[in-house]
């Protein structure tokens, strides 16, 4: 029988919380609030003292938290946002359905926005700059804003950092303002599709909480053509009863991930991820490059493991984004990593026995190649 070690296990975290959850789903029945509600503010009371801003939004899902952060700070048609062309399409998306430009750059040797490329992209028509930070570490919000200049909005795709931290602030009060995913693979994941707007602005939350529920604050007023983004108030139990354990689950990534290194790092060919100075990552993906990476994730697969690529293709090479005109070879970085990265099962509850599984089975499919020898 083949051994099985998941990419992540989900219901290690339901049993940690499952009769808080219950309770708080008991309450809401009890009440019959199903939108918004008790529930979801304070929800949003408890993820803004975490992330440290005085203002979170709760909405629909993470892409709406990214297209609604973009339009509360005044980014439309007419407009260029620049992203990176290694994250997921939800960024692109977004930017989009804001009634904006996308312009892509290129990402470093970590995988995150190359603020020396970004420099590069910029022009009069830009008006934001999305930083994403994948994989669990935060982007250099800092480089990005002195090189974007006052005029240029940081908005933070922060859907694969709830928890990092950036010179000691947390993910979600870095830039301007921020869109987040609580989809339930993320660090902090709800049953279902949820996300979260935070900022430190007053008027862009007002905005926001104006926008995610068609246009007004109040009943039968719609003050412009909003959506329907509200988070439920089930979600926010669940969210609430995981925030509460969240640090610990990231310092649980952070042990795995130590662990990760340090064998990985004696295997050659095999290219562990790097941690620029001050920051503090959560571990949303543990991301190694490999030689013959599709060969070893076949390999990795059939011995029960399950692998992955976050993401096999950059943005510009998507069908879907083709009329940017960047062919390949326009953002070699993100292209050389789409080919060649590998994502290992990294998750709260993961058995050091399991994770060493998974390092010698790496290492034996890497032998083949003539890379171990």
């Amino acid at each position: 029988m083949t051994r099985s070690v998941p990419m992540l296990d989900l219901a290690h975290q339901h049993r940690a919380v499952e009769t808080l959850v219950a309770e708080g789903f008991a309450r809401v029945m009890a009440a019959s609030s199903y939108i918004l509600g008790p529930e979801v503010d304070a929800f949003e009371r408890e993820f803004a003292a975490f992330c440290g801003v005085p203002h979170v939004v709760g909405v629909g899902n993470g892409t709406d938290a990214i297209e609604l952060a973009l339009r509360a700070a005044g980014v439309g048609r007419g407009d260029s946002v620049v992203i990176p062309a290694n994250t997921f399409v939800a960024t692109a998306e977004a930017v989009v359905r804001a009634g904006a430009s996308v312009v892509l750059a290129d990402c470093g040797d970590d995988y995150l926005l190359d603020v020396d490329d970004l420099r590069m992209r910029l022009n009069p028509r830009v008006r934001a700059v999305v930083a994403v930070h994948l994989y669990g570490q935060t982007a250099d919000v800092d480089g990005i804003r002195a090189v974007a200049g006052p005029g240029v909005v940081v908005v933070e795709d922060a859907a694969q950092s709830q928890g990092a931290k950036y010179r000691g602030r947390r993910s979600g009060s870095l830039g301007d303002v921020a869109g987040t995913s609580f989809y339930p693979g993320k660090n902090l994941g709800a049953y279902g599709d949820a996300g979260a707007v935070s900022t430190g602005s007053a008027e862009i939350a007002e905005r926001v909480r104006a926008l995610r529920n068609h246009g007004g604050l109040h009943k039968y007023e719609h003050l412009e053509v909003g959506t329907n983004s509200r988070l439920d108030s089930l979600q926010a139990v669940v969210l609430s009863a995981k925030l509460s354990l969240l640090d610990g689950w990231n310092a649980e990534r952070r042990r795995l991930a130590h662990r990760y290194t340090a064998r990985l790092e004696e295997l050659p060919g095999v290219a562990t991820p790097i941690v620029r100075p001050g920051n503090e990552p959560v571990w949303h993906q543990y991301v190694v490059r490999v030689p013959e990476r599709d060969r070893v994730l076949a390999a990795l697969t059939e011995a029960g493991i399950g692998a992955g690529i976050h993401y096999p293709t950059p943005v510009h090479l998507l069908p879907a984004f083709a009329p940017l005109d960047n062919p390949r070879g326009s953002f070699p970085v993100a292209e050389a990593a789409a080919d060649h990265i590998l994502s290992l099962p990294i998750y709260p509850g993961l058995a050091d026995s399991d994770q060493d599984y998974v390092i010698e089975t790496l290492a034996t499919a890497l032998r083949p190649s003539g890379v171990l020898r």
